[in-house]
C-alpha cells in the first residue's frame, strides 16, 4: 500500500498543501483548521458478528478525523449498490449507521448513490467523508506537552513523537479482524469473538481534557504492527513494547495461535493507540478507563532514541523486532 501510494498518488497530485498536507500520509488532513477525512468499505460479509458495513463506515471515518484532535462535525455518505441487493438488508445497514452516527453525536448530511450491475459490487460499497473542527481541549493538550517539551506542532500528528514518550493502547487488539475471518471462514470463533467496531470520538476527548498527547492512532490495516511502524519512520524514533502488557482476548490469541496468524498485524476497528509525554501518562491511562470504549487501556512501552525500528519484550524474556506486514493477512476485514 506504502509503495502504491508514493508511486500513484504522490508523484501525481500536489501534495503539500495544508497545516497537515497528503504527503503526510496521516489519518485525516488538516485544512485551514478542518480537519478532513474520507474512507471506503468493501467488508465481506456485510454482516458479522459484533456490526456491518454501517457501523464500519461511520465508526472509522469519526475515528480518523478525532484521532487528529479534532472533533467530527459532519459526514457525507455514498453507496455503490448492485442490482438486486436486498431493500431489507439496505434498511438495516441505515439504521446501523444512524445509531453510530448519534452515539457519536455527528450528522450525515450529504451523500450519492450509483447502482451497477450484478456481481460488480459484492452487494453494497460504501465511502463516507468527514469533516471536525478543532477539539475545545486541544489548545490545552498541546500547552501540557509544551510544559514538558519543544513540541512544535498544533496537532496530533505520525511525526510527533519524540524519545521517552509512552504508548498507550486503549484496549484489547484483534478482535475485528478475528471475528470477520472466523465468521467468514466457518472457523467457529464467532461465539465468543465480536468485531470492536466503535465511535471513539467521546473517550479522545476526556484523553485530551487531561492533556499531554503527542500522536493518536486506530490500528486498523496492518495493525498495530503496521502504526507502531509507521510513527516509527515518521517520527525518528524506536518504539519498544512489552508483549505481556498488550491487552488482548484469550479467544483472539488462542484463533491466531491456530491460524498462524500475528496478532499485531490483525486489523482493529474500535481501537486507538496514544503516544503521551511521560509525565502525563497515568493520567491519561485513568481518562480513558473512565470510559466505556477505554477500560481496559494499558501502557505498552515507550518511544526511544537507543533502539532501531520496534522492538518487542517477549513474554519469555527474549526480544524480537517487529516488522511491518508485508500484506494484509485478513482481507476484505474493511
Amino acid at each position: 500500500m506504502q509503495e502504491f501510494i508514493r508511486e500513484f498518488v504522490l508523484k501525481e497530485f500536489d501534495h503539500d498543501f495544508g497545516e497537515i498536507p497528503l504527503s503526510a500520509l496521516d489519518d485525516a488532513a488538516i485544512i485551514e483548521g478542518i480537519a478532513f477525512t474520507t474512507d471506503s468499505y468493501t467488508v465481506k460479509p456485510l454482516f458479522f458478528p459484533g456490526g456491518d458495513i454501517g457501523v464500519l463506515a461511520i465508526a472509522g471515518t469519526v475515528n480518523d478525523l478525532s484521532v487528529m484532535g479534532a472533533s467530527p462535525i459532519a459526514l457525507s455518505c455514498a453507496m455503490i449498490i448492485e442490482e438486486g441487493f436486498s431493500g431489507d438488508d439496505l434498511h438495516k445497514i441505515m439504521r446501523s449507521m444512524s445509531d453510530v452516527s448519534k452515539k457519536a453525536k455527528v450528522r450525515i448530511v450529504t451523500g450519492d448513490s450509483k447502482v451497477v450491475e450484478k456481481g460488480a459490487a459484492d452487494g453494497l460499497f460504501i465511502n463516507t467523508s468527514g469533516i471536525g473542527k478543532r477539539s475545545e481541549h486541544l489548545d490545552h493538550n498541546i500547552k501540557t506537552v509544551r510544559a514538558f517539551r519543544k513540541f512544535k506542532f498544533n496537532w496530533p500528528n505520525d511525526s510527533a513523537i519524540a524519545p521517552g514518550d509512552t504508548i498507550i493502547a486503549s484496549g484489547p487488539i484483534g478482535n475485528h479482524g478475528v471475528a470477520l475471518l472466523s465468521f467468514r471462514e466457518g472457523y467457529g470463533f464467532d461465539t465468543v469473538v465480536k468485531s470492536d467496531a466503535a465511535p471513539l470520538n467521546h473517550m479522545i476527548s476526556k484523553a485530551l481534557k487531561v492533556g499531554g498527547i503527542t500522536s493518536m492512532k486506530d490500528p486498523t490495516r496492518g495493525g498495530v504492527a503496521n502504526l507502531l511502524n509507521e510513527w516509527s519512520e515518521k517520527s525518528s524514533v524506536g518504539i519498544r513494547i512489552r508483549e505481556e502488557d498488550i491487552p488482548m482476548d484469550d479467544a483472539v490469541v488462542s484463533a491466531c495461535e491456530m491460524l498462524g496468524i500475528d496478532p499485531l498485524e490483525v486489523g482493529n476497528e474500535g481501537k486507538a493507540l496514544i503516544a503521551v509525554v511521560p509525565e502525563m501518562a497515568e493520567r491519561v491511562l485513568k481518562a480513558l478507563k473512565g470510559s466505556a470504549e477505554g477500560k481496559r487501556a494499558s501502557i505498552i512501552g515507550e518511544a526511544s532514541k537507543s533502539i532501531r525500528g520496534v522492538m518487542m519484550e517477549t513474554h519469555t524474556g527474549g526480544k524480537r523486532v517487529v516488522e511491518a506486514p508485508i500484506g494484509d493477512p485478513v482481507p476484505r476485514i474493511c
